[in-house]
């Protein structure tokens, strides 16, 4: 495997039937924006759980782990994650803990036995393993993903609407998958094409500081909350820009 893969601000919630009759995609299907359906192995999938408004709570990928599903969300996150499933939860025979022996590893290049970032083909690749010890994966991630546009975490997304977070272009919501918490407002949305705002990265220099989410500037670029009829004239990732035309 590559080397700095490990990215240790990553961290991993698995969910468990305790009983061989229950279904953790079932349960999880009718929570969150994806399709469990294509959560299959070696096949991980980009999606959110929602407010009952359709804002954002926690983004994260779906992994297939047999009968368990394994959620790779931000470290910081993952213990209120795990909190807000058990209050879904109620009397479903299913655990929810953190998954302390395995860490989600990335590289930018294809690499045996691992799987394409769901999102955006560019991201790179990522898999499950025991953690390599190695350091520096965190800082060139967020270079990575920060050049091509694609946001993530609360820090970024904040408590938005889904759908202005670029989820249908991340391949991040199903529109045929039936109900899920926010589904309506989301479904209304896209029926209506009224996305009115968009996250974009843009460079510092052309920053609007009430629209700012948060600025790295180690890397020069503010993540920002825009109107969509005033990112014709920013300069967009490729994928953003067809999406917006």
């Amino acid at each position: 495997m590559s080397s700095h893969s490990t990215l240790t601000q990553r961290a991993l919630v698995r969910l468990s039937p305790t009983d061989p009759t229950e279904d953790v995609r079932g349960f999880l299907q009718g929570l969150v924006t994806q399709d469990m359906r294509r959560v299959l192995p070696g096949n991980p999938q980009y999606g959110a759980l929602l407010s009952a408004q359709g804002k954002t709570l926690f983004d994260f990928l779906l992994w297939d782990d047999g009968a368990d599903v394994l959620i790779d969300c931000a470290r910081d996150a993952a213990g209120d994650l795990a909190k807000r499933l058990t209050l879904y939860r109620l009397r479903r025979r299913i655990s929810i803990a953190r998954e302390e022996t395995l860490c989600v590893h990335w590289s930018p290049e294809p690499v045996e036995g691992t799987s394409p970032d769901p999102r955006l083909a560019a991201l790179g690749w990522r898999w499950l393993a025991p953690e390599s010890g190695d350091t520096g994966a965190d800082e060139r991630w967020r270079a990575h993903r920060l050049a091509l546009g694609v946001p993530e975490g609360a820090g970024e997304l904040g408590d938005i609407l889904w759908l202005e977070t670029n989820a249908v272009e991340l391949n991040g919501v199903s529109f045929d998958k039936g109900c899920y918490v926010g589904q309506e407002n989301t479904a209304r949305m896209n029926w209506r094409q009224k996305v009115n705002r968009r996250i974009v990265v843009l460079p510092i220099a052309a920053a609007d500081p009430k629209r700012q989410k948060i600025a790295y500037e180690d890397l020069g670029l503010s993540v920002e909350h825009r109107r969509t009829e005033d990112l014709a004239a920013l300069d967009l990732p490729q994928w953003q820009r067809a999406a917006l035309a």
